[in-house]
């Protein structure tokens, strides 16, 4: 949860793709933000913008994300007390690294782009899409489908 990363939209870095393919020789471009913040910033910011209020406890694998606070309009099914995050190693990375950056400078210098897209914006796009997703799995099953809820085991 402390690992670092360097969060961008794919909408900015297809466009920066395409701009690089538009180049009349081809050059090598990073494609990133130039800004980190931590997993565990990024599942509090979704979620925040989901209506939750997160208190993470515990280290390494020991930890977990606790609801200390909900508004039930938003998440009608979510309680106080829920755990709604823990770490599971087999989700770690073979050669996992904690810190991940990308300067993104020579594509602003050479090609004018920066991401037009926040991390912010990301995450409550993320999150509204997720949201739609299960509104649409509960008016399923409300008239009698028997959909599978869609996990990552």
């Amino acid at each position: 949860m402390d690992a670092l990363r360097d969060w961008g939209h794919a909408k900015d870095y297809v466009r920066m793709q395409w701009m690089m393919l538009q180049q009349e020789v081809a050059e090598d471009f990073v494609i990133a933000t130039g800004k980190q913040i931590s997993v565990r910033e990024f599942v509090r910011m979704s979620a925040k913008e989901a209506g939750i209020t997160l208190e993470f406890s515990g280290e390494g694998v020991g930890e977990v994300a606790t609801v200390v606070d909900v508004d039930n309009d938003k998440a009608p099914a979510v309680k106080v007390g829920d755990v709604i995050v823990r770490v599971s190693p087999k989700f770690f990375r073979p050669a996992e690294v904690e810190t991940l950056l990308g300067d993104p400078s020579k594509a602003k210098a050479k090609l004018g782009w920066v991401p037009e897209i926040t991390v912010e914006e990301m995450c409550a796009e993320m999150v509204a899409a997720d949201i739609d997703k299960a509104k649409q799995h509960v008016l399923l099953k409300e008239h009698g489908f028997d959909v599978a809820i869609s996990l990552e085991n």
